[in-house]
């Protein structure tokens, strides 16, 4: 739908924000909000319960997903931001995680990072607007373009409070800000749905492999006890090894973190084994130097036809198969699971660590109280039901069709939600930098 401009606009003086509606002022955000305004004292109650939000619980769209209850003697030294109805809180550190988050009702003892700057509309400032201002692109933009530092880019509060903000009369504020938690809202339902759709589509795909690969084809193989609880019954002409049997090597590199280099060789970690099935050599890959690679690499080093898997954290068992000679090693969080092709196929064998039979039994065997940690000795006795060789390549060739198939119906279900998302950003950026008149919609619906 197309929506009306302003009758008359003027130039802003800010060469990024153009013209603008005659009527509107230009100021900073210091102007019109205050930032860090409280915190919470270190003369606290040790045992006094705190909530504790941090930058990873918080994000542009869904807001604060995470509150973390803890009593004060035990809250991270950077646990003191108070926080108010009405304020909006905006990471100050990685920038580029666009954490931004507006606190409504919140309670009394919600604390947020000083990772975070709290900003708190005057009186001359609607909340709700506030909301949408800060989370506008222009906004967000201009905070990551001030912000210093590569690897770790931070912007000072004062520097952000600085940025040049549009700001109508209060009642303007109003109509804009009703108007865009109305039509951000339709939106969001839409974009819930497509979540929902995806999460079925990926509870069908695990379905369809665990039973192609645990069963078989043939829904009237005689069967057998498999001996193993979770596995149950197999079909009768299957073998049932350990996955050390059928592989040449389980192995991963010295354990030790190198320093990342602008130029060298890939270096993957298991944030690098991507939902869609393959592994990440393009986007923000970490690079090690040619000496760190030789050295680190003295136990294995990928080659095409390997399996990488994830042994450690929240991505614990994922399974990915190399598919290109490009040179390349991984983290300790991963390891090298390398098959014996005259008795395997590897592409079954992933279908196979990829499943949700294998990654319950990885969680069972896992180690360390805070962090999963999978030692490669466990992964080597993950039990393996084997069908012949002829009969793994069949299996294989069915997956690949089936899993095809809901790949693209996942592809077109974050696609849907992309491009949800950018027209919400795109309606919040054109409200709050009057660009469109949205006055006269009232309570009438946009979508």
């Amino acid at each position: 739908m197309s929506f009306p401009r302003y009758p008359k606009y003027k130039p802003s003086g800010v060469e990024w924000l153009g013209d603008v509606p005659e009527h509107w002022d230009v100021s900073p955000l210091k102007a019109v909000a205050t930032h860090n305004d409280e915190v919470l004292d270190e003369s606290t109650d040790p045992e006094q319960e705190i909530l504790y939000v941090d930058i990873s619980s918080v994000d542009g769209v869904s807001g604060i997903s995470v509150k973390e209850p803890m009593p004060f003697a035990n809250a991270p030294s950077r646990a003191r931001r108070r926080v108010r109805d009405g304020d909006v809180i905006v990471s100050t550190v990685r920038t580029y995680l666009k954490a931004i988050a507006r606190i409504c009702d919140p309670e009394s003892n919600l604390i947020a990072s000083t990772g975070f700057a709290v900003i708190r509309p005057r009186n001359t400032l609607v909340p709700h607007f506030l909301g949408h201002l800060i989370s506008a692109s222009f906004f967000i933009e201009q905070v990551i373009a001030r912000s210093t530092g590569v690897s770790y880019p931070a912007i000072n509060a004062s520097e952000l409070v600085a940025i040049p903000v549009l700001v109508p009369n209060k009642d303007e504020q109003t109509a804009i800000a009703a108007f865009l938690d109305r039509e951000t809202g339709k939106i969001d339902e839409l974009v819930a749905e497509q979540r929902l759709l995806i999460e079925l589509l990926k509870e069908k795909r695990q379905a369809v492999i665990s039973h192609a690969v645990t069963k078989g084809l043939n829904p009237h193989a005689p069967t057998k006890p498999s001996g193993i609880e979770w596995l149950g019954d197999v079909p009768e002409h299957w073998e049932v090894n350990r996955l050390d049997w059928i592989c040449t090597d389980i192995n991963d590199i010295n354990h030790e973190m190198p320093n990342a280099v602008d130029d060298g060789v890939l270096f993957l970690s298991a944030k690098d084994l991507l939902d869609d099935g393959t592994l990440n050599f393009e986007t923000d890959v970490k690079m090690i130097s040619e000496e760190d690679f030789e050295r680190l690499s003295k136990k294995i080093r990928p080659r095409r036809g390997d399996i990488i898997y994830s042994r450690i954290g929240a991505a614990l068992g994922k399974a990915r198969l190399v598919e290109t000679d490009i040179r390349f090693n991984i983290s300790y969080s991963c390891c090298v699971v390398r098959v014996i092709e005259k008795i395997a196929c590897v592409r079954f064998i992933r279908f196979l660590l990829d499943g949700e039979m294998i990654l319950t039994e990885a969680r069972m065997r896992t180690k360390g109280i805070g962090v999963p940690d999978l030692g490669l000795g466990e992964i080597g006795r993950f039990p393996i039901p084997l069908p012949p060789l002829a009969e793994q390549k069949s299996i294989v060739s069915f997956l690949q069709h089936e899993t095809g198939l809901l790949t693209t119906l996942l592809v077109e279900a974050q696609r849907g939600i992309e491009l949800l998302q950018e027209r919400r950003t795109a309606l919040i950026s054109a409200a709050v930098t009057g660009k469109i008149d949205v006055r006269s919609f009232g309570s009438k619906e946009a979508v």
